[in-house]
Order: structure tokens, then sequence, then C-alpha cells
């Protein structure tokens, strides 16, 4: 059987009081009505299981998660790549390798095809938003090369953008 459940609570089911990191809570499964309610109460609150109590248990409210890496918009990103493509130089013609393989990651980029000519092979790309159509030399990249590319290119977005 499957039960779902709602996670631990805000605020204490009996005062109403907000829960602070590390604080001891009480949780307790009732069977109200046919429905599985689950019901949190704060350490002095707690007086043992309701009349119903299907389950209960002690546990502490964790710490609030760390703030995860700061998301990069695949708009701007996309309008990075336009002013690249216009006039890329060796050393950008890897990074626009690498920003392409990102963008088509990212459903940015459309891969249409690829074409070869004198041994070399090329992405044929477009925008999902109607973007002109590009092409991009295959930089036959080892993955740690593209790695390294994908960390210089985080970083200067994050100084960038900050």
């Amino acid at each position: 059987m499957d039960y779902h459940l709602k996670p631990l609570g805000k605020t204490c089911s009996s005062t109403g009081k907000e829960f602070a990191p590390g604080e001891t809570v009480h949780s307790v499964i009732v069977d109200q009505n046919g429905h599985l309610i689950r019901m949190d109460f704060a350490e002095d609150a707690w007086t043992g299981p309701p009349e119903g109590a299907v389950g209960d248990w002690t546990l502490q409210v964790p710490e609030p998660a760390a703030q995860g890496a700061r998301k990069i918009d695949p708009d701007a990103l996309m309008q990075y790549f336009e002013q690249l493509y216009e006039n890329p130089n060796q050393v950008q013609e890897k990074f626009l390798y690498v920003l392409a393989l990102f963008l088509v990651q990212k459903r940015r980029l459309k891969l249409d095809g690829s074409r070869n000519e004198d041994q070399n092979s090329y992405l044929q790309l477009s925008g999902t938003h109607g973007e002109g159509s590009f092409e991009i030399r295959d930089q036959n990249l080892e993955e740690s090369e593209i790695e390294a590319l994908q960390q210089q290119l985080n970083t200067q977005f994050l100084e960038e953008w900050e």
C-alpha cells in the first residue's frame, strides 16, 4: 500500500508556534474519517498521542538546505552564444562548441543535423525560439577538456552576472 503524507509542517498543530532548526518535534498520524492526517507538535505542547493515532515518532527539525548553485538563464546564455557565434577566435571556438552542447541539453538549441567537409564535422543547430541556423565545428574534445571549459564558462558567467 502507498501512503501519501505531507512532510514536516512549519508550525505546531497545537500552538501554531513556528518550528526552529534543531528543535525536537513529535509527529503523529491520525485516522480522521478514513483519511490519514499528519500532525506535528512542539516538545512543550506534546501530551502524548491523541485519540485515534495510528503511529507517532520524534524527530529534529533539520537545518535549512544550503542555497543551491545559482541557475544561469538559458535565454541569457543564448544571447551570449549568438554574440560569440558572430566572431569567434580559435579559443572561443571551443567555448562556443561547449556552450552549444549545453544549450542543446537545456533544449534552448536543437540539433537539426550534421555535415562533413574537409575532414571536419559540423553540428547544424537552430534556436527553439526561431533564432537562425548555426553551424558549429565539432572540436573533438576529450571529456576532461569539456569539463574544464564548462568550469571556466561557469566561473565567467557567475562573475559577470553577480
